[in-house]
Order: structure tokens, then sequence, then C-alpha cells
């Protein structure tokens, strides 16, 4: 994440928050000028809090976590330049960039996805933690059944000469009531 604290909008953004809202008025003068002090863009989360705890030091002004989030959630964006965040030593998954596979019933996940996923998006990871209840296994068990494949029997559009030929009946009909309306 990078972090854009000089941005008027996103700061009015953040104003409008519940947690900001909560602040008492001195706190929120303290906190709009700490990030009126900081760089013009941070691309990092951990430079960011060090620098407005740096700049809130003598205020009294603590950070909550409802505040952080706010800040995170309004003055931060997603930044390909910017540094990874990480959370108890591991990085961050972007829920942005969230992507779920079908993979193959037999097949094993981490050769699916070495083969089908890591080529195309060498940073792409899979989420160990995610395991099917009922078999203990990296992921979620589930079937697809495409009804299209086997219950689909394709039947050929009639011939245009059919289909010109009703449509000049239907014309005619149209025609006929158009002119009893008239007449």
């Amino acid at each position: 994440l990078a972090y854009t604290p000089h941005d008027e909008a996103r700061v009015q953004a953040l104003q409008g928050d519940k947690a900001w809202l909560k602040l008492d008025a001195t706190d929120q003068q303290a906190l709009l000028t700490a990030l009126a002090n900081l760089e013009e863009r941070i691309p990092s989360r951990t430079r960011f809090h060090k620098a407005l705890q740096a700049a809130l030091r003598g205020t009294g002004v603590t950070l909550s976590a409802p505040v952080k989030k706010a800040m995170q959630k309004h003055l931060s964006e997603s930044d390909e330049a910017a540094e990874v965040c990480v959370s108890k030593g591991k990085p961050e998954p972007d829920p942005d960039l969230r992507d779920y596979e079908n993979v193959p019933w037999g097949e094993d996940v981490n050769i699916y996805f070495e083969r089908e996923v890591k080529p195309f998006v060498p940073d792409a990871w899979i989420d160990e933690e995610k395991r099917d209840e009922k078999d203990g296994e990296v992921g979620i068990v589930g079937y697809e059944i495409p009804f299209n494949r086997y219950f689909y029997v394709y039947t050929p559009p009639r011939p245009l000469e059919e289909i010109d030929a009703d449509l000049r009946v239907t014309t005619r009909k149209i025609m006929s009531m158009i002119e009893g309306l008239a007449g």
C-alpha cells in the first residue's frame, strides 16, 4: 500500500468516517496537522505509521485500531511499486487480487499450481491454511457438473429461406391489421 496524506478528497473522506468522528476536536486537529507534515506519498505502511507517530509525538494523541483502519481505507491505495504489507511475519494478500482455481479431480494442487498459475502470475501463492474439513487437504472440495457439456443437444437453426418466408407472412398480417385500423 502507498499512502497519500495530502490528497484533499481522501482526507475529506477520512473526516467523514465513523472512527474519525468519535475523536474529539483537538485530536482531530492534531491528526490533520500531523498528516499535513508528512511526505506527499509514502510507499510503505510501516513507514507511514512511524512517520505519523513521530509527527504526533508530544501531542498526547494515540491512534486506536479503528482510526488506523480508517486511515488505511481512505488514505492508501494499492501500488505495485510500494512495499509489501507484512503481518505476523507473512505478506498480507491483496483482497482485490484474490482468485480461485478449479483443480481437476485427482490432480495434485501443487502440480496444477506450478503448471497453470505460476507461469502467468509469478508472485502468486496458495493459502495453505484453507483446508477442507472433510479431507484435511489444501483447498475446498467441490464438484462441478457442466450440464451443457453432457446434456445439450445441438439443433441447427432453420434455413434462412424458411425464416424469411415466416417473416413475410407475419409482415403481411401486421400490415392488414394496420389497414383495418386505418380504414
